[in-house]
């Protein structure tokens, strides 16, 4: 099996751990839903040497993940755990959760899904860190994003980018404030959410 690549996720890597850096440098434990290809995994494990990361996707991308982890074997990154939102997650508690290109992939009720995960394994003070593209006040933040939110939509009709107004009040609903909504290359954006009580 070829080892999967992304151009966009070798792209973002950097300008993300710019972003997540000050926000989870208290953090011993984190989950990251859905690791994709596993680069992201990789390159936040070694440059964050004082956090266990736990990678996590669905079983067929296991694969692709483990070629990315055993390729570089640190000791702080963790083989993929199967995780999958229609279901309860198999994971205790951690000090932040990590997902990136997700929430417009994935139908509403499993964002919603998302959240509720997030409510039940998130540690007090914990830190949520989402990278993706969103709309604000139901408007796109440019023509490339509304095309591809009319390409995802083509692809499943239940995918599209998210209003941020509403994946906020998911956030408030699993006891989270918001923090910081930091920009990002190609029309994209870092949400940071932490978790109070």
């Amino acid at each position: 099996m070829i080892k999967p690549f992304s151009q966009a996720c070798e792209n973002n890597k950097s300008p993300i751990l710019r972003g997540i850096i000050p926000h989870l440098a208290h953090a011993e434990s984190v989950l990251e839903v859905g690791s994709g290809t596993g680069q992201h995994s990789v390159h936040f494990a070694a440059n964050l040497s004082h956090l266990q990361w736990h990678t996590s996707d669905r079983l067929v991308n296991h694969n692709g993940i483990k070629q990315w982890i055993d390729e570089v074997q640190l000791s702080n990154l963790h083989a993929p755990i199967e995780l999958d939102l229609n279901n309860p997650w198999p994971v205790s508690t951690v000090d932040a959760i990590y997902t990136a290109n997700t929430l417009h992939i994935v139908s509403k009720p499993l964002v919603e899904q998302f959240f509720t995960g997030v409510s039940k394994h998130l540690v007090a003070k914990g830190i949520v860190c989402i990278y993706g593209p969103f709309k604000y006040n139901g408007a796109f933040t440019s023509e490339s994003n509304q095309r591809f939110d009319e390409f995802l939509k083509q692809q499943d009709e239940q995918s599209g980018i998210r209003d941020f107004e509403w994946v906020q009040q998911l956030a408030v609903k699993a006891g989270l404030t918001f923090v910081e909504d930091i920009a990002m290359p190609a029309n994209n954006q870092l949400l940071i959410f932490k978790r109070l009580l």
